[in-house]
C-alpha cells in the first residue's frame, strides 16, 4: 500500500503546474549555489551591492544594510527611506526580531478617515499626505548597522548612492507601477522631475536618475540618524506635511524608536520555525496554519491534489478569521499569541474542517489556550548567520507624495490600520477592533521574514512581498519544501493559492491547476479566481555544506553566492 502511495506521489510531482520566468529575466540570475554566503533580492543592482560589500570584507549585517539602501533606490515603487519594515536575524545563539515599521503620528485619531456619518472617506488613507505614517527605515537600518556591522557606514551606503546618482534603466515591473500610479504622482511637483519627461511618465528602458535621493543618502552617511530625523531633511518632511495637511511633526520624527522583539517560535514535523511577532500577523498565522496541517498526511495526497488544496485553504481562511478578530499592535492591545500558535488550538480548528466540503471555519477564543507592495531579501552565510528582512512603503509608491528636494517618497501605511471595524484595506483584509488607529501605534502587517531550523542549524530563510498574501506564500513554500519534499527551486515555482476568509473566494495563481482539479475544487463549494498573487519569495536553503539561493522567477531578482 505504501509503495502505491509513493508511486502516486512521484507521478503527481512530475506533473506539477509551475509558473514561467518573468519577461526579460534570465534563468541563471534566479538560482545560485555557494558555501560562504548567499544573497537573494528583488533587484540585480541590490544583490550586486551586497556582493561588493562582502568582497570588501563586510559581514552579513553590512551586506544586509547595503542591500536595504540599494533596494530603496532600485525599487522606489516598493520601499524607500519614507517607509519601514521588519528584520529577523540569527547570530550565534542570538535570535532577534527588529521592528522599524512606520507608526501613527501623535495627531492620529481613531475616526480620522470617517465622515460625519461614520462612513469611510474614499482614498484618504491611501493617497496624499494624510495617508503617511512616521517612517522607520532609516532608524532601523542604522541601528542594525551600529549594533552588528563591521565596515564604516560610508562604505556600506556607497553602492546605493552611486545607483541613485548614476541611474539605471527602468525595468518592466517599475514601468507598470509608474504607468498605474502616474495620475497620483503627477499631483506632486517633485515627482515630475524624477519620474516624468515633460509631464509624460517615463517608460521601460528610460534612465531613472534620483539625484535628490543620492544627496539625502549622503547626508545620512555624514550625520547618521540625525541626518533624517532632524535637520534639513526633517524640515523638508515637516514643511510638506504642513503644506498638504498631513500629521507628521518634528516631535514624531524625534520620538521614533526602533523596537527589538522576541520572535514567535513554533514547530512543524520536528523543525523549529521562527518568524515575526505582532505587530505582524505573519509569524503567528504561518505557525497556526502549519499546526492545523500537521494533523494531515498531505505528502501522501500530493502537492496539487484537490483534497490537499482544500485542507490547506480551510486552514488559511481559519487563520485570516483569527487575524481580523485578535491581531494588532501588542504594545497597545492583548494579542493571544501563545493560544493562536498552540497545537491544542489547532486541534480544535481541525475538528471543524470537513474533508470534502468548503465551509466557513471560525476558531473559538484562542485565549483559553494561553499558557500588510513590499520587497524582501534574504542573506545567509556559511557560519549559520542569517538576516531576512521585509521592507515597504505599502502600495505602489506609497502615498504618492515626494518630499521636495529629498527624493523621499512617503508611505501610505495608515491604510494598514482599520479605519473602522469591518473596513477593508488595500489588500481586502478585514479590519478588527484591535487594529483601530491610535497615536504612536503600529499598524498590523502580514510581513513574514522567517527562518527554519533543524536542531540549532538554520536550513531555510525566506520571505516575500504582497500584502496579506505574504504569509500564505511563505507558508506554502515551507510546506512544499518540508512536507512535499520538493527541491527549493520547485518549491518556489509551483502554482500558489490563497484564501483569506474575506473576500470569500480561493485565488489561484495563473495558469491555475488542470481542469480536473479545478472542477473538484468547485464541487467542494469553492468560488475560484485565477490571477497573480504578487508574491516574489526570496529563499535560501542550506543542504549539507551548500547554500542554495532562489530569487522568485515571477519577477525581477537575482541570487548570488560564493
Amino acid at each position: 500500500m505504501k509503495a502505491l502511495i509513493l508511486i502516486s506521489f512521484l507521478i503527481s510531482c512530475s506533473h506539477l503546474r509551475t509558473v514561467d520566468l518573468a519577461r526579460g529575466e534570465k534563468e541563471s540570475d534566479h538560482y545560485a549555489r555557494g558555501k560562504k554566503i548567499m544573497i537573494t533580492t528583488q533587484g540585480p543592482a541590490s544583490t550586486m551591492a551586497g556582493k561588493k560589500i562582502y568582497e570588501l570584507g563586510g559581514n552579513i549585517y553590512d551586506v544586509a544594510v547595503a542591500i536595504s539602501f540599494a533596494l530603496s533606490v532600485e525599487r522606489p515603487q516598493s520601499t524607500g527611506l519614507g517607509g519601514g519594515g521588519f528584520l529577523l536575524h540569527r547570530r550565534g545563539k542570538i535570535l532577534e526580531a527588529v521592528d522599524f515599521r512606520e507608526r501613527a503620528p501623535l495627531k492620529a485619531r481613531e475616526k480620522m478617515y470617517l465622515d460625519i456619518s461614520g462612513e469611510e472617506i474614499k482614498g484618504l488613507s491611501r493617497t496624499g499626505m494624510k495617508a503617511a505614517a512616521v517612517p522607520g527605515l532609516v532608524a532601523g537600518l542604522l541601528r542594525v548597522h551600529g549594533s552588528y556591522g563591521k565596515l564604516p557606514l560610508k562604505v556600506v551606503m556607497k553602492p546605493a548612492i552611486e545607483l541613485a546618482r548614476n541611474g539605471f534603466k527602468i525595468y518592466p515591473a517599475l514601468a507598470r507601477a509608474l504607468k498605474y500610479k502616474a495620475p497620483v504622482l503627477k499631483k506632486y511637483p517633485a515627482n515630475l522631475k524624477v519620474f516624468f519627461n515633460e509631464r509624460v511618465v517615463k517608460k521601460e528602458g528610460d534612465l531613472l536618475i534620483q539625484k535628490d535621493l543620492a544627496q539625502t543618502l549622503e547626508i545620512i552617511v555624514k550625520k547618521g540618524v540625525k541626518g533624517f530625523y532632524r535637520g534639513e531633511v526633517a524640515r523638508a518632511i515637516i514643511n510638506q506635511s504642513k503644506k498638504l495637511g498631513g500629521l507628521i511633526t518634528q516631535r514624531d520624527l524625534e520620538s521614533y524608536v526602533v523596537k527589538f522583539r522576541k520572535p514567535v517560535v513554533g514547530t512543524f514535523r520536528g523543525y523549529k520555525i521562527a518568524s515575526m511577532p505582532p505587530p505582524s500577523s505573519g509569524g503567528v498565522h504561518i505557525l497556526q496554519i502549519l499546526n492545523i496541517l500537521e494533523g494531515y498526511d498531505l505528502k501522501a495526497m500530493g502537492a496539487q491534489n484537490p483534497e490537499a488544496i482544500h485542507l490547506v485553504s480551510q486552514a488559511m481562511q481559519a487563520a485570516f478569521y483569527d487575524r481580523a478578530m485578535y491581531l494588532g499592535d501588542s504594545d497597545f492591545v492583548k494579542v493571544p499569541v501563545r493560544g493562536l500558535i498552540s497545537k491544542k488550538y489547532a486541534n480544535s480548528i481541525r475538528e471543524k474542517i470537513s474533508l470534502d466540503k468548503f465551509k466557513e471555519i471560525k476558531g473559538e477564543d484562542p485565549g483559553i489556550y494561553e499558557s500588510p507592495e513590499t520587497t524582501h531579501f534574504s542573506v545567509m552565510d556559511g557560519g549559520g548567520n542569517v538576516v531576512v528582512s521585509t521592507q515597504t512603503i505599502n502600495g505602489w509608491f506609497g502615498s504618492g507624495v515626494m518630499v521636495p528636494g529629498t527624493g523621499i517618497i512617503l508611505n501610505n501605511e495608515m491604510d494598514d490600520f482599520a479605519t473602522k471595524v469591518g473596513s477593508l484595506n488595500i489588500y481586502g483584509a478585514v479590519g478588527g477592533s484591535k487594529n483601530l488607529i491610535k497615536a504612536k501605534k503600529t499598524p498590523l502587517s502580514s510581513m513574514s521574514p522567517t527562518i527554519v531550523f533543524k536542531g540549532d542549524k538554520p536550513i531555510l530563510a525566506l520571505g516575500s512581498p504582497s500584502g496579506t498574501k505574504i504569509l500564505t506564500c511563505v507558508m506554502s513554500t515551507i510546506l512544499n519544501y518540508l512536507e512535499y519534499d520538493l527541491s527549493l527551486k520547485e518549491s518556489m515555482r509551483v502554482v500558489r493559492y490563497h484564501h483569506q476568509w474575506r473576500p470569500a473566494f480561493l485565488t489561484i495563481e495563473s495558469p491555475g491547476f488542470d481542469g480536473a482539479v479545478m472542477e473538484k475544487l468547485k464541487s467542494f463549494g469553492y468560488t475560484t479566481k485565477t490571477k497573480s498573487l504578487g508574491c516574489k519569495v526570496q529563499a535560501i536553503a542550506r543542504e549539507g555544506d551548500d547554500l542554495l539561493g532562489v530569487s522568485d522567477p515571477r519577477g525581477r531578482g537575482m541570487a548570488w553566492g560564493i
